[in-house]
Order: structure tokens, then C-alpha cells, then sequence
């Protein structure tokens, strides 16, 4: 997979990790990669993260999954916008996932935040990802 979507490849990363059981998985550190774990976070899907910098000097992200009775927190997690299709929505027509059992996570003006903060705020803008 090419690195010309980096979020993307995070979401397969984190997906990977927790088809092995893994408790934790490494992505290249990255400001929207950050957010977007700040948001899943907040939604309870993930344990945390902390910034840790490899051998070779290059931060990176180590991101603590979580699981419940033995199976991963997320159970689904699509990327949405593509570097090839971006995906727009005002702050009406930001998807509802899973009839809101799950998350939107989107890029706003006032940052990244979940579907409900962005309607909240009453901001629209690119749909990164959907998590269940």
C-alpha cells in the first residue's frame, strides 16, 4: 500500500493489530493521525496513545487497543474520504453510523471531532472515517 494516504494506512494498521490480539500498534506520528486517535479516545475505542520516537529518531504513535471480553473495542473501521474521493457533508447531512451506535469522525474548521460534536458545533466538513 502506498503512503499517499497515511490515515488510511493507520485504520489498516490498527485493524491488523487487533485481528492478532495485539495490545498495542505503532503508526508514523502525524498531527491528523493524532487527532483522529484523540477522537477515538474521547468515543471510548481505543485506550490511548503516547508519542514515542524509534531507534532512528522518527516519532511515531503507539496506540493502546482496547478489547472486551477478549474481542477488539472496534468491530468495523472504514475510511470515508480517499486521497482520490473526497467526501464532504454539512453539518445536516454528516452520517449517522449504525443508527449512532457508532462514530463519524470528522476534519471541521474548528478540528477534528465526532459526528455529534461536529452537528453540535454545527460544522460540516471531510468525512475521515467511520468506527463501530
Amino acid at each position: 500500500m502506498s503512503m499517499n494516504d497515511p490515515l488510511g494506512d493507520m485504520l489498516t494498521r490498527i485493524r491488523n493489530a487487533q485481528m492478532r490480539g495485539k495490545s498495542t500498534v505503532r503508526t508514523p506520528a502525524s498531527k491528523l493521525r493524532a487527532w483522529v486517535l484523540d477522537v477515538l479516545k474521547a468515543e471510548g475505542y481505543i485506550r490511548g496513545y503516547e508519542e514515542v520516537t524509534t531507534e532512528a529518531g522518527h516519532a511515531e504513535l503507539e496506540i493502546g487497543l482496547k478489547y472486551h471480553d477478549g474481542s477488539p473495542v472496534i468491530r468495523e473501521l472504514s475510511r470515508v474520504s480517499k486521497p482520490g474521493r473526497r467526501v464532504y457533508a454539512g453539518a445536516r447531512e454528516i452520517p449517522q453510523v449504525r443508527q449512532g451506535l457508532g462514530v463519524s469522525i470528522v476534519s471541521t474548521p474548528k478540528g477534528v471531532m465526532s459526528d455529534a460534536a461536529a452537528r453540535n458545533a454545527n460544522v460540516g466538513g471531510e468525512v475521515l472515517c467511520t468506527v463501530f
